[in-house]
C-alpha cells in the first residue's frame, strides 16, 4: 500500500510541476501610456494643420483617455471610441478590416454589429505580442488619415509593439 501511496504522490507532483501557474501575469496600458498616446497622435495630425478626436481603451474596453480639439464635430467621440472598440475587439487595425470587409461578402455583415465600427483609424496596442489596448482616431480627414495618426501615436511610446500596416 505505501508503495501505491508514493506513486500516486510521485504523479500529482509531476502533473503540479508540469500545469501552468494560476493566474497570467500581463503587461497593463496605464494612464500615463493612454495619455502620451492621445498627446502623440494630437502632435502629429496638427504638424499636418488637422484636428482629431483620439481615445485610448484598456484591454477591457474601458475608456482611459479621450482629447477632442475644438472644432472637431462632437460625433467623433463616439467614433473614435468604437474605431478602437473595434480595433480591440477583433485584434485588428480598422483600416485593414474595412478593406476586408469589402473584398469579403461574408464579413460584410461585421457592420450590423451595433459597437463595431468598420472605418480607418483604430489600431490594437499589444506588448511583446498580448493585447492591451487600442486607439481610436476621428475627424482627422479620412480613414488613411486617421489610421496614419493613430500609428503616429503608438511610435511615440517605444514600450508598444508598433504595427505593420499602413495605408
Amino acid at each position: 500500500m505505501s508503495t501505491t501511496i508514493l506513486m500516486f504522490a510521485a504523479a500529482l507532483g509531476a502533473t503540479a510541476a508540469t500545469s501552468p501557474p494560476p493566474l497570467r501575469v500581463q503587461p497593463e496600458l496605464t494612464l500615463d501610456a493612454a495619455n502620451r498616446l492621445a498627446a502623440g497622435a494630437v502632435a502629429a495630425c496638427q504638424r499636418d494643420g488637422r484636428a482629431i478626436v483620439v481615445s485610448v481603451l484598456d484591454r477591457g474596453g474601458h475608456l482611459l483617455a479621450v482629447q477632442r480639439a475644438e472644432s472637431v464635430g462632437p460625433h467623433n467621440i463616439e467614433a473614435s471610441r468604437r474605431k478602437a472598440f473595434t480595433a480591440l475587439s477583433t485584434r485588428t487595425a480598422t483600416l485593414e478590416l474595412a478593406r476586408q470587409a469589402a473584398a469579403n461578402p461574408d464579413a460584410r455583415n461585421l457592420n450590423t454589429l451595433p459597437e463595431l465600427l468598420l472605418l480607418g483609424g483604430g489600431v490594437p496596442l499589444t506588448v511583446a505580442q498580448q493585447m492591451v489596448g487600442a486607439i481610436g482616431v476621428a475627424g482627422g480627414g479620412g480613414a488613411a488619415n486617421d489610421h496614419a495618426y493613430a500609428q503616429a501615436a503608438i511610435a511615440a511610446v517605444a514600450e508598444l509593439d508598433q504595427p505593420g500596416i499602413n495605408p
